[in-house]
């Protein structure tokens, strides 16, 4: 089997596509090339496409994929999309989960729009755990019907990134489809580190000493323990363990929220760039650019390229052997 050409929707910052090519290395282990190549890559956020267009040579189509037509996308093997999750996140409580109700909730229709016409092979999905039980567990089954009735064979489960080597505990839903003429039975990479006493821990991509900026004021650190008891805020990482799932809006962390702070030598911080670039195994050969702020939502908003790996590799995999089974 030759490459296999990818056309990759709401790419982001491209941690999906880092994981899809492969031919990369992350805390000291060589990762594969998987044998494939982005044809084409979309995404509405300008930032996220800077950042994309960089490491990738790419220049992402930058327009709402509601006003793109198939016939526009050169030809391709699969498909990939984590479309847009902050309807179906649990962690989106203000406002509530909106699930199918809210207009980012149903751009996976846009997904299934481009199958129909185009027909790859297959494609892979990604979306947050919360998407099992958005609009009281009606939202996903009626996700999976209309990509089966997009011509696809579904099969779906939710991984945990810190069972691939990423040091962070981030669980997500994959959903890949390969189209129903292939005839193809796919079975998800199984768990390479079976125990959570195996899990890479956050120590391992943490610096020892960044720049005062990261650090929290005083003020915001005795705000903090007058309701720490009450409110569970502050939440310091144990770093001899994986990392919690960081999220988008970690240039606007503050100690008062759920999001994952550093305790270091007494002093309450948050991540750099950087590290929660590790914390979501991209390479160290990954370029941040832009705003830190820019960065900071792109990378909390990616999938673990690490973990993408394993997808990537299983999905070849299952590929070759059909055609194999086909001769």
């Amino acid at each position: 089997m030759g490459t296999l050409k990818v056309a990759s929707l709401f790419c982001g910052c491209g941690g999906t596509d880092v994981g899809l090519l492969g031919g990369f290395d992350f805390l000291g282990r060589h990762y594969a090339p998987n044998g494939m190549e982005i044809v084409y890559a979309n995404d509405i956020d300008k930032n996220a496409c800077a950042l994309f267009e960089k490491n990738f040579g790419i220049k992402p189509d930058n327009r709402d994929i509601r006003l793109v037509f198939p016939e526009e996308l050169p030809p391709f093997d699969i498909l990939t999309g984590g479309f847009p999750c902050q309807s179906f996140s649990i962690v989106a409580q203000n406002p509530p989960r909106l699930g199918i109700g809210d207009k980012r909730g149903t751009l996976f229709f846009e997904m299934c729009r481009v199958l129909r016409r185009k027909k790859p092979k297959c494609f892979i999905a990604e979306n947050v755990k919360g998407i099992l039980t958005a609009n009281k567990g009606a939202a996903f089954p009626l996700i999976v019907k209309e990509f089966e009735r997009s011509g696809y064979d579904i099969k779906y489960q939710v991984l945990n990134a810190a069972s691939y080597g990423v040091p962070q505990k981030r669980e997500r839903v994959i959903i890949v489809g390969f189209r129903k003429d292939l005839k193809i039975s796919f079975s998800f990479p199984p768990p390479v580190i079976e125990k959570e006493k195996d899990y890479v821990p956050l120590s391992a991509v943490i610096e020892a000493a960044v720049p005062e900026k990261y650090f929290f004021s005083q003020r915001a650190v005795d705000g903090m323990m007058k309701n720490r008891a009450l409110m569970n805020k502050g939440r310091a990482q144990d770093i001899s363990g994986p990392c919690n799932t960081v999220g988008a809006h970690l240039a606007k962390v503050s100690l008062n929220s759920t999001d994952p702070v550093l305790l270091s030598e007494g002093r309450y911080r948050r991540f750099t760039p950087r590290e929660v670039a590790r914390i979501q195994s991209f390479p160290e050969s990954y370029e941040l650019v832009g705003s830190e702020s820019a960065q900071y939502r792109a990378l909390g908003n990616a999938i673990p390229p690490v973990m993408f790996w394993y997808i990537a590799k299983a999905v070849r995999e299952a590929l070759e052997k059909a055609g194999e089974n086909s001769l």
